[in-house]
């Protein structure tokens, strides 16, 4: 008896053994309903999977969509990869990189994890936005854009218990909704990923790198340097690209 008991408990045995089961269909499902075009089918089972956010009282349920916010965007982005790629093998890698997503990088608990989390919903949300949603109406996707900047500052920010995370992330979400109105009206791709997403990835890796070191007291004037160097050099390639591409556009035009 005391046998099986350690056997069901949650994090080994049985418990354990079903969890991986459930989790590893869920992505084969969700693979199955994109290749027979159920687009909206895969949709609404990535979502019902979800069903225990609910599952507490009415009051609890804005702080539970909080909490799964960024898995909801990455498990969303994905499904969407899965729809844009161009070949089976394609699908097969999105669909193993949800299956990881749901057994290795979402259960992780650790300030380095979630900040991880955080970083693949900001740059999977804002490529899967642009990337499915590219031609929709702008006001759609400067709204999109910053409450996918807004909710990943504060999975972030919550890790550390800052007392001005809410403030932070709208701060957050205001500057990647005002860029992408600014850059909304022209957008580029590099390869799949639009210059917004490029540029808030880039602007959003530099700041998390320097408050996680600071935070964790390992932010040198050396490092400080290194990262705001890597986000300028960035930056000023974004936008010499996007200021060439316009005037070659105008150029062309006025011939």
């Amino acid at each position: 008896m005391r046998a099986l008991i350690t056997k069901i408990k949650p994090a080994s045995g049985f418990s354990r053994f079903i969890h991986v089961g459930l989790n590893v269909f869920l992505a084969l499902l969700v693979f199955v309903l994109v290749r027979i075009d159920f687009f909206q089918l895969a949709l609404l089972v990535i979502l019902l999977s979800k069903w225990r956010m609910f599952a507490v009282r009415p009051r609890f349920w804005p702080a539970n969509i909080r909490a799964n916010a960024v898995d909801i965007i990455v498990s969303v982005s994905l499904l969407v990869f899965m729809v844009q790629g161009d070949s089976q093998f394609a699908q097969i890698v999105w669909t193993a990189a949800y299956a990881f997503w749901l057994l290795v990088i979402k259960p992780a608990a650790s300030v380095t994890m979630i900040s991880v989390q955080a970083l693949i919903g900001l740059s999977f949300g804002l490529t899967a936005l642009f990337l499915d949603w590219g031609d929709a109406a702008l006001y759609v996707l400067v709204l999109s854009a910053a409450l996918i900047c807004y909710l990943s500052a504060r999975h972030f920010l919550d890790s550390f218990d800052e007392p001005y995370a809410k403030l932070l992330a709208y701060l957050w979400a205001y500057f990647g909704g005002s860029l992408t109105w600014v850059l909304g009206h022209w957008l580029l791709f590099y390869g799949f990923m639009a210059q917004p997403t490029l540029l808030l990835v880039a602007v959003g890796f530099g700041l998390a790198a320097i408050y996680y070191l600071d935070h964790h007291d390992k932010l040198s004037k050396l490092v400080r340097l290194e990262v705001l160097i890597t986000t300028c050099t960035i930056t000023v390639a974004v936008v010499a690209s996007l200021t060439i591409n316009v005037l070659s556009t105008v150029r062309a035009l006025l011939r």
